[in-house]
């Protein structure tokens, strides 16, 4: 009678089966785990690159804004009735109504010399304060302001913010391109510990076959030890990627950049980026097993 049934006693042999040929072959083992571990750091540092290059451009998008003065003839009481049609237009988020005498007070705060004492509040127009869903698209919602009837002039001041969206885009790019090599080349010293496991097994193989062994009972020992090296690759490289924003956060707060930029807190993406790694650990060891196993089921 063949062997064609997964019986919990023939799981818990094969599963210990798995475990023995990671300490068979224990070079082969640390160098799958290696690369596993060496591909996930490269891309947990571009991801909290690029989640803290994405959070400083949020804070921009919030902190900036579009100034949109009203025309001068515009009494206040018809400036206040192109709020609706300010916030008709695509990319606005929200808009503030600043009266010419609110728009002097301000002057007057900021510089707090009494240059402007002595000045009219005519002699500045109404404005609307105008906040924007994605500063990417600043230039095109500044050419919608202008066409608003009523609206004079728009002052846009977020060129610098262009710097961070092309730098996001430029990461973004690098690590696609960085975790699609890197995933290759784990899969491929990963399927070659598990063939150097499979041909040092292949008498085992062959007579298993000859009795009817079936192939998911021939390939699960392979299966355990690449997910078990995908875990270890995936464990490993997050904690090394935890360590390492670790140290750099602690000196950068430590700087005179810490006045500067706000950092995202490791703790808020922990889990999730532990699930991806471990999740990617996962994939590559068994997609590697079963390339390694397959040349060996074929009838």
């Amino acid at each position: 009678m063949g062997i064609t049934l997964m019986r919990p006693n023939n799981i818990g042999y094969l599963t210990k089966e798995g475990f023995k040929s990671i300490f068979k072959h224990g070079l082969m083992s640390f160098a799958s785990v290696t690369i596993i571990m060496a591909c996930l750091i490269i891309m947990g540092v571009f991801v909290m690159l690029a989640l803290n290059i994405n959070s400083i451009i949020d804070k921009l998008e919030a902190q900036n804004e579009i100034v949109a003065f009203v025309d001068e003839s515009y009494t206040e009481a018809r400036a206040v009735g192109l709020k609706n049609a300010v916030l008709s237009v695509d990319n606005v988020s929200g808009v503030e109504f600043v009266t010419r005498k609110e728009a002097m007070s301000s002057f007057s705060e900021d510089y707090d010399n009494g240059l402007f004492d002595e000045i009219d509040p005519s002699t500045f127009r109404d404005r609307y304060v105008v906040h924007v869903y994605d500063i990417s698209l600043t230039a095109q919602t500044k050419a919608d302001l202008e066409k608003v009837e009523g609206i004079a002039k728009v002052n846009a001041h977020l060129e610098y913010a262009d710097g961070f969206i092309k730098v996001r885009n430029v990461v973004s790019i690098i690590s696609a391109v960085l975790v699609a090599i890197l995933a290759v080349i784990s899969v491929f010293i990963m399927s070659n510990t598990i063939k150097l496991a499979a041909f040092t097994r292949r008498e085992e193989i062959a007579i298993m076959r000859m009795v009817g062994g079936t192939n998911s009972f021939i390939r699960f020992p392979f299966i355990v030890e690449g997910l078990i090296l995908g875990l270890l690759g995936g464990g490993l490289g997050f904690l090394a990627v935890w360590g390492l924003y670790a140290l750099v956060c602690s000196n950068l707060l430590t700087s005179v950049m810490s006045g500067l930029i706000e950092i995202v807190v490791f703790s808020s993406i922990m889990w999730p980026l532990l699930a991806v790694f471990l999740g990617v650990g996962v994939l590559v060891g068994v997609f590697g097993s079963n390339i390694a196993i397959r040349n060996y089921l074929k009838v």
